[in-house]
């Protein structure tokens, strides 16, 4: 009885542990589907979702702070279940000019089309004109998403 209580116990352990996906939120939202960039490549183009991306650093204050602002937000992980969520993090970012169409500042948010292109059409409309990705509340956040919904939804309907 002891032992098959044991056998039980682990079986439910490795099932729990196996069955969780991986929290790649840092800050922006556990309750959110983040991914590595890879990964959130190749699910728009399975899912045929617009990308949003997130780049930041540990070390960045102004990144800290918008964390718990896109992590509080009921409106953004509204609109969330209509793009392929990617969260690129500290050393994860990569080489590839096109995700600097302004510079390599942080945080910064890009919306990609399903094939992983940098959409530059979609940015903080009140944001500064010299770092057009540069995002500092929710709101502004909400607002660019909304605008991807619209832009990728008139697509769709071409």
């Amino acid at each position: 009885m002891c032992l098959m209580m044991n056998i039980g116990c682990f079986v439910l352990f490795l099932s729990s542990v196996s069955s969780k996906q991986p929290n790649y939120a840092r800050g922006f939202g556990d309750h959110l589907k983040w991914q590595l960039l890879d990964q959130g490549l190749t699910a728009a183009k399975e899912s045929r979702k617009p990308i949003m991306a997130v780049f930041h650093k540990s070390w960045c204050g102004a990144c800290r702070s918008l964390g718990p602002k896109v992590a509080n937000s009921d409106k953004i992980a509204e609109l969330s279940k209509h793009f392929e969520l990617i969260n690129v993090y500290d050393d994860e970012e990569p080489d590839d000019n096109k995700y600097f169409p302004d510079g390599s500042y942080i945080p910064r948010i890009l919306f990609l089309d399903a094939d992983g292109e940098v959409d530059r059409k979609i940015y903080n409309q009140k944001g500064s004109k010299e770092h057009k990705y540069f995002y500092y509340n929710a709101q502004s956040i909400v607002d660019s998403m909304q605008h991807a919904m619209q832009h990728y939804q008139a697509d769709k309907e071409l």
